[in-house]
């Protein structure tokens, strides 16, 4: 084994050192100090790649590189973008966006689970399914990416083509599509009178983006709730996104003041209240185990309240809050920031939320969401039973 001149070597990285580290001297103060082994590794790492690595490296690949370890090191909602994630997020949170037309759940980064295909979309088209998992893109593993890595590449130039590996759980079935990116322009709230009964209305939220409050006020205004004697919400699927959009749909849909309280971590907590007037209608909600985030919110502000009731199964459970801080105009680094408390105080991160009534889809069962039949899935067919007895 060959030996090293490790003083000599610290010597010659340190121009490079600085550089990696600067940022970090500013950030960790005192810490530095304290922690001189590890800095002292950091030093050896840029030598041996400056010095011994088979291809030349720019620097601020090592730098992105050191960034997006360290940020990955802390949890699993925790990331770094690049410029292309950075810009990819962006156009998430607007909901605009070129791809194959896919919900992706951010519930579990580990993988890519569909959340739910967007209406009329070419990964509707293709047959694909909510629950269905990408496991490959084009000839890349997407095993071997993280989440925001591989959602940059199943995104692109609407016209351009892209093969997709699925496997799907409840058949147990491996199977592979060849799809056509399309511009997408994403509404998040989608309403319809429920087939079969007139006097009920159905609303499903797919996701959270700074629109979604807008979307859901518009709906309730175009729909004329007064016409119908209650409506059944659908946050099933829904992985969750803003924030502030998911406060003010739960604004509408409970009586009280206190929608969620957020914790730092010091253990401040900031309570943000409602911000629209409560609708006072009948009405049941669907969750299921891709219910998450955001829409965790909303389903634990109802639960809290009574104010609804919740029928499915019990959700994901996803209780911490994620922040996006900009970096230099181009990349960003999303950090867990908060956790949050459902208004009687429960923490549900890890844990879910209960429905008040349980139903579960059978193997094989498609849920039908905003359908357009009276066939109707045993959640949805359970909140009609609900709801109908509500409103007698």
């Amino acid at each position: 084994m060959e030996k090293i001149n490790w003083k000599k070597a610290f010597l010659q990285a340190a121009a490079v050192g600085l550089i990696l580290c600067t940022g970090f001297v500013f950030l960790l103060g005192g810490l530095i100090l304290s922690n001189y082994d590890n800095l002292g590794r950091l030093f050896k790492i840029v030598y041996l790649i400056e010095s011994r690595y088979l291809e030349d490296t720019p620097r601020v690949k090592l730098i992105d590189g050191a960034i997006e370890g360290m940020v990955q090191a802390l949890d699993p909602y925790s990331s770094f973008q690049d410029a292309e994630e950075n810009k990819i997020l962006m156009q998430s949170i607007q909901g605009s966006f070129g791809g194959i037309g896919v919900h992706i759940s951010t519930a579990d980064p580990t993988q890519l689970v569909i959340a739910r295909p967007i209406k009329d979309s070419p990964a509707e088209k293709a047959g694909l399914q909510a629950g269905d998992i990408i496991t490959k893109i084009d000839n890349t593993d997407v095993s071997t990416l993280s989440q925001d890595e591989a959602i940059a590449i199943l995104r692109g130039e609407p016209g351009t083509k892209v093969t997709v590996g699925i496997y799907r759980p409840q058949t147990k079935e491996d199977f592979t599509v060849e799809l056509v990116r399309y511009k997408i322009d994403l509404p998040t709230v989608e309403a319809a009178v429920l087939p079969g009964h007139p006097e009920i209305a159905v609303i499903d939220i797919s996701y959270f983006t700074m629109q979604t409050g807008k979307e859901l006020e518009r709906t309730f205004a175009e729909l004329d709730l007064d016409k119908y004697k209650g409506f059944i919400l659908d946050l099933r699927y829904n992985y969750g996104g803003e924030i502030n959009s998911a406060v003010k749909v739960a604004s509408y849909l409970v009586p009280g003041d206190d929608i969620v309280h957020i914790v730092d971590r010091k253990g401040n907590t900031k309570t943000q209240k409602s911000t629209a007037q409560f609708v006072n209608k009948p009405f049941v909600v669907l969750i299921n185990e891709y219910t998450a985030s955001a829409a965790e919110i909303v389903a634990g502000a109802i639960k809290d309240y009574g104010s609804g009731t919740l029928v499915g199964v019990k959700t994901f459970g996803k209780g911490v809050v994620q922040t996006v801080f900009p970096l230099d105009g181009m990349t960003s680094v999303r950090l867990t920031t908060n956790k949050y408390l459902t208004p009687l105080k429960n923490d549900i991160h890890q844990k879910g939320i209960e429905p008040d009534i349980k139903v579960e889809l059978g193997k094989g069962e498609k849920p039908t969401i905003l359908p357009t039949t009276t066939e109707f899935d045993p959640q949805l067919a359970k909140a009609v039973e609900v709801l109908l007895e509500k409103v007698k």
